[in-house]
């Protein structure tokens, strides 16, 4: 890339930064085959965007555009109430099958009996002799 071709677009946009995202831009252009304005002369894309930029043959502002097109991120919003209302049927249904487990449990469908009973009682201790017959 020849230095003159840098310094001439450097009179074009005072900002290197900014110049190498328009050059950019522009070779990224030309690689998925947009038309030259000037001649190639058997450069590369970069070179052949520099030598666009500095003799004026492409539109800065509309590569700036194209530049700010392409990094914006168009991300899906959801409905935050519609978020809480999904939360709230699947709490309701989960709820719904801990009581038809807890019922089931209790054997008599009876759900308050199980969920008052202390802890103690539902869950017994059992002898090591208990324990030898089921194994």
């Amino acid at each position: 890339m020849a230095r003159v071709t840098v310094e001439d677009c450097v009179e074009k946009i005072s900002n290197r930064f900014e110049l190498v995202m328009i050059a950019a831009q522009r070779s990224r252009e030309l690689s998925v085959g947009a038309e030259l304005t000037v001649e190639r002369d058997n450069d590369k894309n970069p070179v052949v965007a520099l030598r666009e930029i500095a003799d004026e043959t492409v539109t800065v502002s509309e590569l700036e555009e194209e530049i700010i097109l392409g990094l914006q991120h168009h991300g899906d919003t959801d409905d935050p109430e519609e978020e809480a209302e999904e939360l709230l049927a699947m709490e309701e249904e989960l709820a719904a099958s801990v009581e038809a487990e807890l019922a089931a449990l209790a054997g008599d469908g009876d759900v308050s009996k199980v969920a008052t009973e202390p802890a103690e009682e539902v869950f017994k201790d059992i002898s090591e002799e208990d324990m030898k017959k089921e194994d």
